[in-house]
Order: C-alpha cells, then sequence, then structure tokens
C-alpha cells in the first residue's frame, strides 16, 4: 500500500483562456495569479489488486461518496494510463474536499485536478523509489492536470504562471505551464473573492471552449490575448499597479462577452455582479487606489489589490459590497505559494 496527499490551490486568470484546440490546448496564452485559501486537498491511498482489463477507484468528496465526480474521475484516467501504468495494477481509494464552492465559477476544476495530478505523480515515484520533486515532477503534474482541466496546468506552480506558447516567453507551451517571475509588488496581492451566487453554473466551461469553434468574434480575440499577454508580462515585471487595472478588468468583460455573442449565448453574470463592478470602479475614481475586479465563468467577483491598501479596501468590502453576496459570504484570499504536499 501506499498513500499520498496534496494541497492545490486554485488560480485566476488575468489574461484568460478561452478557446482550445487538439486535446486540450489553447487557442491562446494565459496567466494567472495561484490563491492560497481556495484550493483542493485530495489524498489517494493505492491498494494492489488483482482484477485486470479496468480502473478500480473509490471517491469521496467532503467525506461522501460522489458517483457524478467519480465516473468523471475514472474516465480521466483511461485516458492517461500510458502516462502512469500502475493504475492497471492498483485499487485507488480517493478522498478530496474543497475549501470554496464547486462549479460555482470560482476554478474548482483547476485546484482538483492538479491535486490529483500531483498525487499520480507522487505514487509514480513512490513506485519508482524516487523522491526528488524537481522541474521535471512538476512538469508532468502540469501535463497532466491540464488533461483534466486547462487552466489546472496553471495551479501546480506558486505566485503566477503562465500557460501557452508566446514568442516572448521562449520557454513557454501548450503543453504544461511554467511559473512567471513577478515584481515584488505583486507578490502582496490579495484576492477578496466575493460568492454573489454559490448555485453551479449554468454552462460548464467545457461547453464555453468549445463554442469559441464557431464564434464570429474568434479570430480578433485571440489577437486580443496575445496583446494583452505581452502588455501584462512587462507590466508584471516592472510593478505597474495602475497599468495593471484596465487590462485585467477588460479582459474579464470580454471573457463574458463573447459568452454573451456566441450561439447558444449564456448570460452568467448576476444583477449583483454589475452593482459590485460599479461599486469597485466608483470606489477607485474617489479614492485614486489601485484596486480592480476580474471574474471567472461566473457570477462571483474577484477583487485584486496590493496589501498596502487593505486597511482602507478591506471596510469598503465590508460595509458596501458584501450586502451584495448570497449570505454576506466572502473568501479572503491572495497569491500564494502553490501547492504543498501534506
Amino acid at each position: 500500500m501506499e498513500q499520498t496527499c496534496w494541497r492545490s490551490p486554485s488560480n485566476i486568470a488575468l489574461v484568460k483562456y478561452w478557446g482550445k484546440h487538439g486535446n486540450q490546448l489553447p487557442a491562446n496564452p494565459s496567466i494567472s495569479f495561484t490563491l492560497h485559501n481556495a484550493y483542493t486537498e485530495t489524498q489517494i491511498v493505492a491498494h494492489p489488486t488483482s482484477i485486470r482489463g479496468g480502473l478500480s477507484i473509490d471517491f469521496l468528496f467532503d467525506g461522501e461518496p460522489n458517483e457524478v465526480f467519480a465516473n468523471k474521475i475514472r474516465q480521466f484516467l483511461a485516458t492517461i494510463v500510458s502516462y502512469f501504468p500502475f493504475l492497471h495494477q492498483y485499487h485507488l481509494q480517493i478522498d478530496s474536499r474543497n475549501s470554496f464552492p464547486h462549479s460555482a465559477g470560482i476554478a474548482s476544476s483547476a485546484s482538483s485536478m492538479s491535486a490529483l495530478a500531483l498525487c499520480l505523480c507522487s505514487l509514480e515515484q513512490q513506485f519508482n523509489g524516487q523522491e526528488e520533486q524537481n522541474e521535471a515532477f512538476f512538469r508532468k503534474a502540469s501535463i497532466i492536470a491540464r488533461l483534466g482541466s486547462g487552466s489546472a496546468a496553471r495551479s501546480v506552480f506558486p505566485a503566477a504562471a503562465v500557460w501557452g506558447r508566446h514568442i516572448d516567453l521562449p520557454n513557454s507551451s501548450d503543453e504544461y505551464a511554467i511559473p512567471f517571475a513577478m515584481h515584488p509588488i505583486f507578490h502582496t496581492y490579495q484576492d477578496a473573492i466575493l460568492i454573489v451566487n454559490r448555485s453551479e453554473k449554468a454552462v460548464s466551461s467545457r461547453v464555453g471552449h468549445q463554442l469559441m469553434n464557431t464564434h464570429p468574434y474568434a479570430a480578433v480575440r485571440y489577437q486580443q490575448a496575445n496583446e494583452h499577454f505581452r502588455q501584462l508580462i512587462d507590466i508584471l515585471q516592472n510593478g505597474d499597479v495602475e497599468a495593471f487595472v484596465p487590462i485585467v478588468e477588460n479582459e474579464a468583460l470580454t471573457l463574458h462577452g463573447l459568452m454573451m455573442n456566441s450561439s447558444p449565448s449564456f448570460i452568467l453574470l448576476h444583477p449583483n455582479t454589475l452593482h459590485i463592478i460599479q461599486k469597485i470602479r466608483q470606489f477607485r475614481q474617489e479614492t485614486q487606489l489601485p484596486i480592480c475586479f476580474t471574474l471567472d465563468a461566473g457570477p462571483n467577483v474577484h477583487i485584486l489589490y496590493p496589501d498596502a491598501y487593505s486597511y482602507r479596501i478591506v471596510p469598503f468590502i465590508e460595509t458596501a459590497l458584501l450586502p451584495y453576496c448570497e449570505h454576506r459570504y466572502w473568501i479572503a484570499d491572495r497569491v500564494g505559494k502553490g501547492a504543498t504536499q501534506l
């Protein structure tokens, strides 16, 4: 019997990945902040089995059987047996839990699939008598995570990660993410995640990506994403918190605009999402503080700002914005240090 446990965080994309080709390859490069408090913990206990010709797993989510998730994991494992031949030789007892609501647009697939990928890579090392978690280890984990959920490729790395080939970053790749070195100011960034609605999204991200295949604005979107990416990597390296704001907000609104004018179209924003956005912009205009918002494919709002301004921004969130959240629920998160083995 072998066992391992990893905690892997979610991430929030600054330049959005929306649209893909081939086997989970991105149509444009993306860059994200890795979070700290929004995470998935996954434990796998591997027991030798005499069963042949199939994959044997038991799966618990938050301590309870979840056959929907279990079936998804079985299907995923079946696609990666060539990476992990031991999967046919062991029964996997998988126990997973989230620190935040799943399927509500906070990239739960990114944290869950990266945690699963890291566990599988750790088990492989144990079976092979290896211990070192080097660059090759995390690169393989990023590849496996990507095959389960594209954005999961980025959650493997601390602080910030880039996924997708771009000419300005010679080491970048469509196959896996790489860590990205930022100016120290961005390491202090807070992410206040305002939970406008905890319900599952009306449309999965997988379906949303597929809609880009026939989207009338796909080509111009990919051109825009590449230009925003080029601008943002300079901003993140130079520490320009003022220039950071318009690009990040434009990327968020573009993502939802693409969903609204796809066919069929989807509106994932909630009226309270728009109220929060208006309040943030008004507060920024009045205070001249470098606070901004971004969104994933859901109604919930991520508020990004340097920690130095927390003393002014947190009271604003608590008094002006929480009334628009479901049960006043929010997650005080920040740029984190990446996945950790427990």
